[in-house]
């Protein structure tokens, strides 16, 4: 399940920034040269702060909708 967003002034429901905080735990793994590579992460929590309208500009109007499942395309 997927959180949706729609914009009750312009309608939009595909465009929008999201501004989050998220809190992980990640495995780093340093070469001997010093490059860093991330190995593993893992999102201990996300918190949206604001969530807005890429056409309109603003987040004042925008809502979230009903989750729902996810489509699932089957052949």
């Amino acid at each position: 399940m997927t959180r949706r967003y729609r914009c009750t002034n312009c309608g939009n429901v595909t465009r929008f920034d999201v501004t989050m905080s998220v809190r992980a735990r990640s495995y780093f793994h340093y070469s001997i040269a010093g490059e860093l590579s991330v190995e593993d992460t893992e999102e201990l929590s996300r918190v949206v702060e604001e969530v807005s309208c890429r056409w309109c500009g603003t987040s004042r109007f925008v809502e979230v909708l009903e989750a729902t499942p996810a489509t699932v395309e089957r052949t």
